[in-house]
């Protein structure tokens, strides 16, 4: 079975190309459609390479291109998107592959084909489509994705500006508070964890449960247990311990150890 990742911002669009393949190739399993850079960018952060991604370029909050900046992803790609002609016969080569929404269903089944061979000799992604793909990653529209880089806390009617790097973690006990590394708690004006969540760097911070996002330079030991879950101990002077499910903690191993 080919496990495949599709990348669109689009629901319905993404909804309607998982069905097409569903319908030409029985191989392929779709894992996980993600809808933005950066919800794919936490994804491949914390999971294994696909078999074979689809990828759209320009995305709601950047254009895909840039995965490639943090991730040396070998995997034979297909695009799915409306693009100038010459990027269309660029990437007619090599196992990467193009299509025009809507997505003509025998093309789709050529280039599964294409990416199928590749995907079954293990090829990597020649250098010279890497090199295509650097070339064209940088438009002058949308192109950086930024992450907050401090959150304003209310001090005695004052507003008073906390770094992100100075923030050791989150957590939700009926409301939303964060700790810096020195110990300082402070209420923040957000309703839940997750959207707080969407504004952190995944490289820098991991939702370890439900009730915590830690920042990965807070964690001062982690402990396994039989049952496979582990419990991290943040640095002094907050010396909490986290957990981190099962279900969860081979993602947190790849996330720390790198």
């Amino acid at each position: 079975m080919i496990k495949a990742v599709i990348v669109e911002d689009e629901s319905l669009i993404a909804k309607e190309l998982q069905a097409k393949i569903a319908n030409v190739a029985e191989d392929v399993d779709i894992v996980e459609i993600l809808p933005s850079l950066k919800t794919a960018r936490k994804w491949f952060m914390q999971n294994a390479e696909p078999d074979l991604l689809f990828m759209d370029i320009q995305l709601s909050d950047g254009v895909s291109f840039e995965l490639f900046d943090y991730f040396n992803l070998n995997c034979p790609v297909i695009f799915t998107t409306a693009y100038d002609e010459y990027a269309i016969r660029a990437f007619k080569v090599n196992g990467i592959d193009y299509l025009l929404k809507p997505v003509d269903v025998d093309e789709l089944r050529r280039a599964l084909d294409k990416c199928r061979k590749l995907v079954d000799s293990q090829t990597k992604m020649p250098a010279t489509v890497q090199e295509l793909l650097h070339t064209l990653q940088h438009p002058p529209q949308n192109g950086t994705l930024l992450f907050k880089e401090k959150f304003i806390v209310n001090v005695r009617n004052n507003w008073i500006p906390i770094a992100t790097r100075d923030i050791s973690y989150f957590v939700r006990e009926n409301l939303n508070y964060l700790f810096t590394h020195t110990g300082d708690k402070y209420i923040l004006d957000y309703t839940t964890l997750e959207e707080i969540e969407e504004l952190l760097d995944p490289r820098i911070f991991f939702r370890a449960n439900r009730q915590y996002i830690v920042h990965i330079e807070s964690i001062q030991s982690v402990k396994p247990h039989e049952n496979q879950k582990l419990t991290l101990t943040l640095k002094p002077p907050l010396k909490i311990e986290v957990d981190i499910s099962r279900e969860k903690a081979p993602g947190f191993k790849k996330w720390f150890d790198r």
